[in-house]
């Protein structure tokens, strides 16, 4: 069953966006949301599907910012964004905060339920193909996941890690300090890549919420990925 929250402070608007996703999708549970406060509890308390909120909730201008950070803080959440601001101007900031899909008031049911119907279907596939628990495109630097959960990584750190994972299933699968330091902008040295191994190994643990290993150091040569 979908879990769908729907955020927004004025109630007629609220109620109409609720009955079009559960004619929608009838099996879905759909909250209602109103403020920031009960937002974030509920975001923090459910693992929704699906997100759809306004960016401006009552006197607070940017509650919709504050809101898509704490949906996407752990793990890939579809946003829909439904504003009046002009989409010229939020649609740069929304790919920035993780929004999926930008929606500009006054909306229709057509348009309100194909996005949403269309979001929900992508998330599903995802979820379908996911097999391999690592995320991470190197090239793009789209935010990188661990089994489903963010990873606080800088781009450096990225690359790193996309690097070392990728030569995993390999006969030998060290990554060489030279291979490695080509990937640092500045302090091409071991010091500064063993600080940048312990960074990617601490954003693990946090996903992890525990001791995590998976990197280990090949003595006089590079690091590796275990595979457990």
């Amino acid at each position: 069953m979908p879990k769908i929250a729907i955020i927004e402070d004025d109630r007629p608007t609220n109620n109409q966006f609720a009955q079009w996703a559960t004619k929608a999708v009838p099996d879905a549970q759909v909250d209602q949301l109103f403020a920031r406060q009960e937002a974030e509890e509920a975001i923090r308390s459910n693992e929704y599907d699906l997100i759809t909120l306004d960016i401006e909730l009552g006197a607070e201008r940017n509650a919709g910012v504050s809101l898509i950070k704490e949906a996407t803080r752990t793990r890939p959440v579809p946003v829909l964004v439904v504003s009046g601001m002009p989409a010229d101007l939020y649609r740069g900031v929304m790919k920035a905060l993780d929004a999926w899909d930008y929606l500009q008031k006054p909306v229709g049911e057509h348009d309100f339920n194909q996005t949403l119907l269309s979001m929900l279907s992508f998330a599903e596939k995802q979820k379908v193909v996911s097999v391999d628990p690592l995320h991470i495109d190197p090239l793009t630097l789209a935010k990188p996941t661990w089994k489903g959960q963010r990873l606080n990584l800088t781009a450096t750190q990225q690359r790193l890690l996309h690097a070392i994972y990728e030569r995993r299933n390999e006969l030998d699968p060290a990554v060489s300090y030279d291979e490695l330091f080509q990937f640092l902008m500045s302090g091409k040295n071991t010091d500064n890549l063993k600080r940048q191994i312990s960074q990617i190994r601490s954003a693990f643990e946090d996903v992890e919420g525990g001791k995590w290993s998976g990197i280990i150091a090949e003595p006089l040569r590079g690091y590796r990925w275990v595979n457990r």
